[in-house]
């Protein structure tokens, strides 16, 4: 990792099951002591914050145990894959810091390997091709509860298979007319074991080999022997895999060749936002969100643009941990890192989102003070910044109250707040269109306490942010609720889909914020905490020089009480 954390000599009970593992292996002298992890995603879609857990997890223990870490591209699929996947994920996991060195690899590479291995299995009498379209091929698999049913191209022999195989490979036959099939056990209890399909036929265009092959491997027998060929020593995979297991076990025993040990964790399942690669691909598609970083996406681009941080993000995987049992992680976990970590980096700043006008009838008319704000509060080190202070401010809309209740310590007429880092102001009267909207507050301010103290010792419980309206940058600001609006949108009624529980309100776009005056010049890919409305970061896409357009990644609201029910 690029900030890996100190490595612990600890070997106690906090370790997760992998860990430990690990720890005997190395114990024992296993693979010499090595740890080689990888990360191996199928380049037909963008990452998400679930492969960030499955890239900090590989990355990290590689790292603890100053072992290697892979990177290799699972590309079997070519109808499905895209150079625009393969880049993308590069710069995903780069950016989370993992550091695969020169150990960049595609399950390609290994294609001539692989075809010579399904040939040696062939003429061991291992694996057949079979003439069964894929309807025939569900019929014959059987069901859990019912062994399935061999065919009978199972009983063909190696010289037959062997050239069936290779005018399968020469472009002889159509699409979909023949597959290579693993002769294994069509009653074993295990579906994965039923004559699991090893090659099939497809004309597709490939990103790296072009049209240099019409047969594929099917992922399940290259994951593993890619695995093998890599001499990966801890090949660590989701549950859904463990199933999958068995299968890898006896392509590398019939094979003869070396064996990776395959441990299985719980996938991250996160509250309000799906982790189908084929759902988020169907929001993207039908347009349901502005691409896969859209900042509403669980996308890692989506995060990225959204303004969350790789330290964050990283810290997030390290709290929630690693288990065998599945289970949801509530949203509030991942807001709560982001939080954690722009608190301690972020300046702060002054923004007005809903902007309500102060007329200060007591300050003289055209004088500008510009007062000593700090960048933050709890860090010296970053400095302080002066403000414009004038006649007339914008505060917000909400600081505001015409019949404001007894426990309400903002404005309301003939009540006294303070003006971050200015005066003690009293609202005197207000202005009202004709619809009877307050569309203006006329206030005085008492000279005596700039700086936000009174000499007399007086106190005013409430303190509201502000701008000076003849210096305000006007700003598009965007605020993110949930992509969707209940906890597990994969839990539709009978007939539904998961788009059905789409939050209509997922953004809300403010088109004429009001800001402090050099946040006209803020960078794209910059972050602000502005006081009291949450963490802001400049949009690197949209945002234009001197137009910046700022994305909220995260509130200020306290989520403990949230994180301490899981």
């Amino acid at each position: 990792m690029s900030t890996p954390p100190e490595k612990s000599e600890d070997k106690g009970p906090s370790r997760n099951f992998i860990q430990q593992i690990i720890d005997t292996d190395r114990v024992a002298s296993k693979n010499n002591g090595l740890v080689r992890t990888r990360f191996p995603p199928e380049p037909n879609g963008y990452l998400h914050i679930g492969h960030a857990k499955s890239i900090c997890l590989n990355a990290g223990l590689a790292h603890e145990f100053n072992g290697e870490f892979n990177l290799r591209f699972d590309d079997t699929n070519p109808a499905k894959e895209e150079q625009e996947y393969v880049d993308a994920i590069m710069e995903d996991v780069r950016w989370l810091g993992a550091d695969w060195e020169d150990r960049l690899y595609f399950a390609s590479d290994y294609f001539d390997q692989l075809h010579a291995w399904a040939v040696r299995l062939i003429e061991a009498g291992k694996a057949y091709v079979c003439d069964l379209n894929a309807d025939q091929m569900r019929e014959h698999r059987g069901t859990l509860t019912e062994p399935g049913k061999e065919c009978q191209y199972r009983m063909r022999s190696p010289e037959e298979n062997l050239d069936l195989f290779e005018r399968m490979k020469a472009g002889e036959f159509p699409d979909g007319s023949r597959t290579l099939r693993a002769k294994i056990d069509m009653a074993s209890p295990n579906l994965n074991l039923r004559d699991p399909v090893m090659y099939r036929i497809k004309r597709a265009h490939h990103h790296r080999t072009g049209d240099s092959w019409c047969i594929y491997p099917s992922y399940d027998f290259t994951h593993g022997q890619s695995d093998s060929i890599e001499k990966v020593t801890h090949s660590i995979c989701t549950l859904e895999f463990e199933n999958h297991r068995p299968l890898y076990d006896w392509f590398c025993e019939s094979l003869g060749i070396y064996h990776p040990q395959q441990i299985e964790f719980a996938r991250l399942n996160l509250s309000y936002t799906v982790m189908s690669k084929r759902k988020l691909l169907q929001l993207v598609t039908e347009k349901h969100v502005g691409g896969w970083d859209d900042p509403r996406m669980p996308t890692i681009g989506g995060l990225r643009r959204r303004g969350y941080t790789s330290a964050a993000i990283r810290s997030f995987c390290d709290r929630i941990g690693v288990a065998k049992a599945a289970s949801t992680i509530d949203m509030a976990w991942l807001e709560d890192a982001i939080r954690e970590d722009l608190n301690q980096h972020a300046p702060r700043a002054m923004g007005v989102l809903r902007p309500l006008k102060v007329v200060i009838e007591n300050y003289p008319e055209g004088e500008v003070e510009y007062l000593e704000a700090a960048n933050h509060p709890q860090n010296p080190e970053m400095g302080t910044r002066t403000v414009p202070f004038s006649r007339e401010l914008y505060i917000e809309q909400d600081d505001f109250k015409e019949d404001a209740p007894k426990k309400f310590f903002r404005l309301s007429v003939g009540r006294e707040v303070r003006l971050r880092y200015a005066y003690f102001i009293t609202c005197t009267d207000i202005v009202k269109d004709s619809s009877g909207n307050v569309t203006e507050l006329r206030c005085t301010y008492d000279p005596a306490t700039q700086g936000g103290n009174a000499p007399d010792g007086r106190k005013v419980k409430g303190t509201i942010h502000w701008v000076s309206a003849d210096h305000a940058a006007n700003a598009e600001v965007r605020l993110y609720d949930h992509l969707f609006r209940v906890e597990n949108p994969n839990d539709t009624p009978e007939g539904g889909t998961f788009l059905d529980h789409l939050n209509p309100n997922s953004v809300e776009q403010i088109a004429n914020a009001q800001l402090e005056p050099a946040l006209a010049a803020a960078q794209p890919g910059s972050h602000f905490q502005f006081e009291r409305n949450g963490y802001f970061f400049v949009d690197p896409v949209d945002s234009a020089t001197g137009k910046p357009v700022f994305n909220r990644t995260a509130t200020l609201r306290d989520t403990w009480a949230k994180l301490s029910k899981r």
